[in-house]
């Protein structure tokens, strides 16, 4: 099935013209067309200011909300949240407009400033407000996590949730988007210990980041500068990346005391106090927040690798691969065709896909595809999505057990018998896990 040339996407004629004097910008736009190609961002991505993500970009995203959640929640005493979206009208809070309803009014040449005025006000009355962090949510929710816990400490409460950043958030900011995925952890802690569980947390939050990453001397960790501090924090810490345009915040922490908990539970302090030792006290809290949009394409930019090849003419070309970590990338295994009975071979792959669904292991049916291209462009195609191995089901499947099994990273191929290759990709990927 596998015998016509085939043609590939447009961005892969740029290849040729890859001029290594300029590579950070040539690599950007490489990285930026082969995610809208093979379906990671949406095209529209890049002409809106909404991030919207493909098949593939969907499954990246959760991969790494389900790490960054498992990794947060991996201590005792730390319990998930859902919180609204809608919040009440406080600092930390911005209105969402009718645009059309606001250009009409100031379009109104009959209304007088005073008139007009009084319309926006009204207009900004009947708006909704919406969250731009998910820090308050928890406050609001500490009481009832208090009763849970026994007014002990430490504890946290977590949660992954939409935020709206304004204009002024994304103004020096490479996020594409006013509705972001935050990730959040609101850490409750004895005031005498607060200093040690941000260093801890600083320290664990950086080592995550670099855990999962092809470079991890990318991303990096900073204090915040005074200027900079959040309302009623006392010390920040940034964990950024070196995108090719500079630094961009990935993750933020902040030691905030007691002042934010105080106000949102005014009068109300004694319901608020906690046992440390034989003393009761107000907690204080650190807050921890991961721009998730920012931080898949950290992981984008991160994994992105120009390689060189030969290929069969012995001619030297570039070959573009996402190597991203085996427990994010999307798709660990694609299952392919080659020559013989097209309707045994498709039984076989059939018969694997179910298998490796039902084992946990995300399954590309590239046997599907009625698109014929040749051995080295199904693996051009393959190393672009990221996937980790091609299992290709031939005539030596029927006659023997036999499948070819290609490494994305090393590109080696090996025969390895169909009773095996279930067991081999559990194992490859646990182990990779805990590397």
């Amino acid at each position: 099935r596998r015998t016509g040339g085939g043609s590939l996407p447009r961005y892969q004629r740029n290849i040729a013209r890859y001029n290594t004097s300029d590579d950070s910008c040539d690599k950007t736009s490489l990285l930026m067309q082969l995610c809208a190609d093979r379906y990671y961002i949406s095209p529209e991505a890049f002409h809106t200011r909404t991030c919207t993500y493909g098949p593939l970009g969907t499954e990246l995203k959760k991969n790494i909300i389900e790490q960054w959640t498992s990794a947060v929640r991996s201590r005792a005493y730390v319990f998930g949240i859902t919180t609204s979206v809608q919040s009440r009208m406080c600092e930390e809070s911005v209105r969402i407009v009718n645009v059309g309803d606001l250009q009409e009014i100031l379009h109104q040449e009959s209304l007088s400033k005073k008139e007009a005025s009084q319309k926006i006000q009204t207009l900004m009355k009947a708006s909704v407000s919406v969250r731009t962090s998910l820090l308050q949510g928890a406050l609001q929710q500490y009481i009832q996590a208090l009763e849970l816990v026994n007014r002990t400490l430490p504890f946290g409460l977590a949660e992954t949730g939409l935020c709206h950043h304004s204009d002024s958030q994304l103004r020096h900011s490479s996020g594409c988007s006013f509705e972001v995925t935050e990730s959040s952890l609101v850490w409750f802690c004895s005031p005498r210990t607060s200093s040690q569980w941000m260093d801890y947390w600083a320290h664990q939050r950086l080592q995550w980041w670099r855990k999962f990453a092809l470079g991890p001397s990318d991303f990096d960790m900073c204090n915040v500068v005074d200027e900079e501090l959040k309302e009623g924090a006392s010390h920040g810490v940034k964990v950024l990346y070196k995108f090719p345009w500079g630094l961009e915040t990935l993750e933020t922490l902040w030691s905030l005391g007691d002042t934010l908990l105080l106000k949102t539970h005014q009068g109300t302090c004694t319901k608020l106090q906690c046992r440390d030792g034989r003393k009761s006290v107000v907690p204080h809290v650190i807050s921890v927040s991961a721009n998730m949009d920012r931080g898949m394409l950290a992981y984008l930019f991160n994994s992105f690798q120009l390689m060189k090849k030969t290929d069969n003419k012995q001619k030297l070309n570039q070959r573009m691969v996402l190597k991203l970590h085996p427990t994010l990338t999307p798709v660990k295994v694609a299952l392919d065709m080659g020559r013989g009975s097209s309707s045994e071979l498709r039984q076989v792959c059939e018969g694997l896909f179910q298998e490796f669904l039902e084992a946990g292991i995300s399954t590309w049916p590239g046997y599907l595809d009625t698109m014929s291209l040749s051995l080295e462009n199904l693996h051009t195609k393959y190393d672009e999505m990221g996937v980790l191995f091609t299992v290709m089901v031939s005539e030596s499947t029927l006659k023997g057990g036999l499948l070819l099994v290609r490494n994305r990273d090393t590109t080696i191929r090996e025969t390895m018998h169909i009773s095996e290759i279930k067991f081999f990709l559990l194992k490859y990927i646990s182990a990779s896990e805990n590397f």
